[in-house]
């Protein structure tokens, strides 16, 4: 079990069963994502940008090829892993010595798929389950997949699911709505043979990753961890948050709220809010606690940034062409039609205006490169009116750049790269050339600036936040050590997703809060249920042929 300890790293940890101590397994901090492989005496993990293995005795792990950001592995009997390198990818399958990894499946771009997660082995590693999905974010309307090894056509087993696994006791189980359902599978002819029913409620799982908390040993024994199946859509309310992590309403009731921004004057916020399968902009007036929706268009409105004079909005939108996403941007107060910036062919999203209002940072997912920053310069005034210009690049490496935020002055561009292995918080010089500078220490993404003092924030994976103190020399910039900003944590959310913003004073946060964390649910035990293959064979027997 991977095990973290209040600002610590993460690490894993290994029990016996009869025993009430755990004992840590070196050399593995930072992990993640762990599975067995199939003689039960090696673990593998991912941690820093790796995919690794360490035996169960201890020792120290083998890393055996790059994992920018792993969704999921799983080792199979003919001695290979079967892997999501990254999130929006499809699936690699590496020797278990390790070597180069070999492409196993790629995203059908017709059928709109973003991702191919969560992989499972079948018995004799002859086929492959995995969760794919169009639409990051919600997956309990994703499909799972069985992919023959080591070529062959897929076949669709279930729509309307996710986290599949297959048991020894005949059967596909996987997770919808916070439900864990069963059915009878043939690994043989790869094919249901029954029809799915439900067989646990209550099991902790993440509709917005796909992932799900419980495992089966061989001999039938069913552990998992009590929860609910919380979506990254899930309804969440918006609260301010202050230095000592006290918190008080800025929006309680509770919606699908997401990316969200302060406007310039700091008396709205333009938020993405998600109803159904709907998503569109919308701007929330706090003090008159007035919501007012921006975009009406029925294709899919996303991630809003303001223009530095609070006119309008830039965000993202795939209404042209649902296989793509590109910039648009409308008047603020409604009145105009949204009007189209770029026209990429890969998709593209807006985080951060220069305080001049003449060029627009924005991110591009780009199949060779992974995730690139680009700039969008704006030609014009609102007298003669804006145009667009040619969008260039600003970082394009081979690693994974996002989260580009300008500082007040214009002169700095702060972002997110996993250029390490692990993602951290930057600053370069814009429009450059110049050093750069790393901010963050132990993970960082989502990098807001204060306008009113010399400070730098930042979100963790873990939901807590932190601040950097940075000193100005000339062309020359320099970050303190950062300090956490709260004890208080807020909702931890995807690799493109902050879940909070910094009010223009500088003072005070408005951030994302689910029920259970404002309840302070702890998850601090698993369940056992042994036998559980005999129950599974009474309410999902395999059809009678």
């Amino acid at each position: 079990m991977a095990q973290k300890v209040a600002g610590e790293r993460p690490q894993l940890y290994v029990r016996q069963l009869e025993l009430l101590q755990a004992s840590p397994l070196s050399g593995t901090e930072n992990a993640r994502n762990p599975f067995f492989s199939p003689d039960g005496q090696w673990i593998a993990f991912f941690a820093d940008g790796k995919l690794k293995k360490v035996a169960l005795t201890g020792g120290a792990p083998v890393t055996l090829c790059d994992a920018p950001d792993d969704r999921g592995g799983t080792w199979s009997e003919d001695g290979t892993i079967v892997f999501a390198p990254q999130g929006r990818v499809g699936l690699s399958r590496v020797s278990s010595a390790g070597g180069t990894p070999e492409i196993v499946t790629t995203p059908d771009p017709a059928a709109k798929e973003l991702t191919h997660r969560w992989p499972y082995s079948l018995p004799g590693g002859k086929a492959v389950l995995y969760t794919a999905d169009s639409d990051v974010g919600d997956f309990d309307d994703a499909s799972i997949f069985v992919q023959p090894l080591p070529s062959g056509p897929r076949r669709v087993l279930q729509r309307g699911g996710y986290h599949g696994r297959y048991l020894g006791s005949g059967h596909l189980v996987y997770m919808h709505e916070g439900t864990l359902f069963a059915a009878a599978f043939d690994p043989a002819r790869l094919v249901l043979t029954g029809q799915p029913v439900p067989a646990l409620e209550g099991v902790a799982a993440d509709a917005g990753f796909a992932g799900a908390h419980f495992a089966f040993s061989n001999r039938g024994t069913l552990v998992f961890l009590p929860g609910t199946g919380q979506s990254f859509w899930s309804e969440v309310s918006i609260r301010w948050m202050d230095r000592e992590g006290k918190t008080q309403p800025l929006r309680a009731v509770p919606g699908g709220y997401r990316m969200f921004r302060f406007s310039p004057d700091g008396q709205k916020l333009a938020i993405e809010i998600r109803e159904g399968r709907q998503r569109d902009v919308w701007v929330y007036e706090w003090g008159r606690d007035t919501l007012s929706r921006l975009t009406f268009d029925p294709a899919a409105d996303t991630s809003p940034v303001w223009t530095p004079d609070g006119r309008r909005i830039a965000f993202a939108s795939d209404r042209a062409d649902r296989s793509r996403w590109n910039l648009y941007w409308q008047r603020a107060d409604g009145t105009g039609d949204a009007e189209r910036l770029t026209e990429g062919r890969n998709p593209e999203f807006p985080t951060s205006w220069h305080p001049t209002g003449k060029f627009l940072a924005y991110y591009e997912r780009h199949p060779q490169t992974s995730y690139d920053i680009r700039i969008l310069p704006m030609d014009g005034d609102e007298t003669s009116g804006w145009k667009p210009g040619k969008p260039v690049a600003f970082l394009n490496s081979p690693s994974a750049e996002v989260g580009a935020a300008f500082s007040p002055d214009g002169r700095w561009l702060a972002y997110d790269s996993n250029e390490t292995g692990r993602t951290e918080v930057y600053v370069r010089p814009f429009p450059g050339p110049g050093g750069k500078w790393q901010v963050s220490i132990g993970g960082g993404r989502y990098a807001a600036w204060s306008r009113t003092g010399k400070e730098l924030f930042y979100q963790v994976d873990d939901g807590s936040l932190w601040v950097a103190t940075y000193i100005l020399a000339g062309n020359s910039f320099r970050a303190e050590r950062p300090r956490a900003w709260s004890p208080e944590r807020v909702l931890p959310l995807t690799t493109v997703t902050r879940a909070f913003d910094l009010h223009p004073d500088g003072q005070r946060l408005a951030v994302l809060k689910t029920a259970e964390e404002q309840t302070a649910t702890k998850r601090d035990r698993v369940v056992f249920i042994q036998n559980f293959f005999d129950e599974l064979r009474r309410i999902a027997p395999a059809a009678r042929r």
